[in-house]
């Protein structure tokens, strides 16, 4: 069962998200000055006190943090010139302030970041992906001869190499 926080523990527990400062947000909650630093630790402790203080931490990161939906959206709204930026203008007459669309080089710029999350079928991203592939497999071998083991041409060297033993042997 979960206990319900005190008036004074919630104004502590609020005071210190504002804050982060547990002697303060104790003096705020009503603690008496004398105490407020000792009082601002235990609450601390306290597992009631602390499980409000993370969940509404929770809360707060996120409502403020951009998740990848909200970007990609946003990064849409630009491209299609549906958001519009302030412009303030001066003049001899006065300070203007007016709305406007993105301009054609930000819009291309938000095509691209977008399409960076959805590649599709581009042949650019296939040779990126290709080379990237190779790299992973020079550096595989690379490894592996560093560890000791032999690369195929060593292999094949060594096979040829006992052949010919094999065959001076016999004449």
């Amino acid at each position: 069962m979960k206990r319900k926080l005190t008036p004074k523990q919630q104004r502590f527990a609020d005071e210190y998200i504002k804050s982060g400062n547990a002697a303060d947000a104790a003096r705020k909650a009503g603690y008496s000055k004398r105490s407020a630093r000792s009082v601002g630790q235990e609450n601390l402790t306290k597992p009631d006190i602390k499980q409000y203080i993370d969940e509404q931490m929770a809360e707060i990161a996120s409502k403020r943090i951009m998740d990848a939906t909200e970007a990609v959206e946003l990064l849409t709204r630009i491209a299609r010139g549906e958001e519009k930026e302030t412009v303030i203008s001066s003049t001899p007459e006065g300070v203007y302030e007016s709305q406007k669309e993105a301009d054609l080089k930000t819009r291309i710029s938000a095509v691209k970041e977008i399409l960076k999350r959805y590649p599709g079928d581009d042949k650019l991203v296939k040779a990126q992906i290709r080379k990237a592939e190779a790299e992973a497999d020079i550096a595989e071998d690379k490894a592996k001869l560093l560890r000791g083991g032999k690369d195929n041409r060593q292999v094949k060297t060594d096979e040829y190499l006992e052949g010919l033993k094999a065959i001076l042997k016999d004449e």
